[in-house]
């Protein structure tokens, strides 16, 4: 790993989230020295990656990153060829939609269609939530045994009361989830907001993204007629990816991990 890129990527991360942070901030957060920190906020400030607040001494994401972002999501075939099966399923359902995949512990929303209701929401495209803490997050868990025994060999962050954070428990859910389709979670990652997920496959039969469906946790459980346009609109985005069957198989071995002490 080339120290100099570790460290500009961690100032990245420390700025996600719309934070924004002081060189001396950044400094303590990361265990750097301010002049080492100083030096990599200003050349990412140079390629406007990072911006400096008008008049202020702190810092946050620069532009330049939404440029690239929207690169990214440009190349992804997922995507594009998703886009008009959540929207449907969000006109079907009058429910917020979400494509997502996986960034390392998390997942992060690639695509999202608002409620159709007209009301005031907030655009989602590009948030990532904990995968444990998101019904995607736990599709995608479910069927990728290395992915999921990597992230339950730490500990999990709580980020309501709800949040599942033992991974013996967690375990437990991914392998029903891999056996039936069908991940949930109720105000695990916000409260007052539950989602349900399925997942699509690639022409490999390979997981490789969740769709979900957004439920006010008031209205919790989904309706049958929720739960069958999602796996209708997982089965779409499959055959649209190339997959021959849909839902995909459950994987072998299931994942061992131990319980919290």
């Amino acid at each position: 790993m080339i120290q100099a890129i570790d460290r500009a990527a961690k100032v990245l991360a420390s700025l996600q989230g719309a934070r924004h942070l002081g060189i001396t901030e950044l400094s303590a957060e990361l265990g750097l020295p301010v002049s080492t920190v100083h030096g990599i906020v200003k050349s990412l400030q140079g390629h406007g990656l990072v911006a400096q607040e008008p008049g202020g001494s702190r810092y946050m994401l620069g532009p330049a990153l939404l440029k690239l972002s929207n690169v990214y999501l440009d190349t992804l075939d997922v995507r594009a060829r998703a886009m008009r099966w959540t929207l449907e399923l969000a006109r079907r359902t009058g429910l917020s939609t979400r494509l997502g995949v996986q960034l390392f512990d998390e997942i992060i929303i690639i695509h999202h269609n608002q409620r159709p209701d007209g009301s005031q929401q907030m655009p989602e495209t590009g948030l990532s939530i904990p995968a444990h803490a998101s019904a995607m997050g736990k599709v995608l868990l479910a069927y990728s045994p290395e992915y999921a025994s990597g992230l339950l060999g730490r500990p999990l962050r709580s980020l309501t009361g709800a949040t599942i954070t033992d991974p013996a428990r967690l375990a437990i859910q991914l392998a029903s989830i891999a056996d039936y389709g069908i991940a949930t979670e109720e105000d695990e990652a916000v409260l007052g907001e539950s989602s349900v997920a399925a997942p699509v496959v690639d022409t490999r039969g390979t997981v490789i993204a969740a769709v979900a469906v957004v439920v006010p946790s008031s209205e919790w459980p989904p309706e049958s007629s929720v739960l069958n346009g999602l796996r209708e609109t997982a089965r779409n985005i499959s055959r649209e990816l190339g997959a021959s069957t849909w839902p995909p198989r459950a994987p072998r071995p299931a994942v061992a991990v131990h319980p919290e002490s």
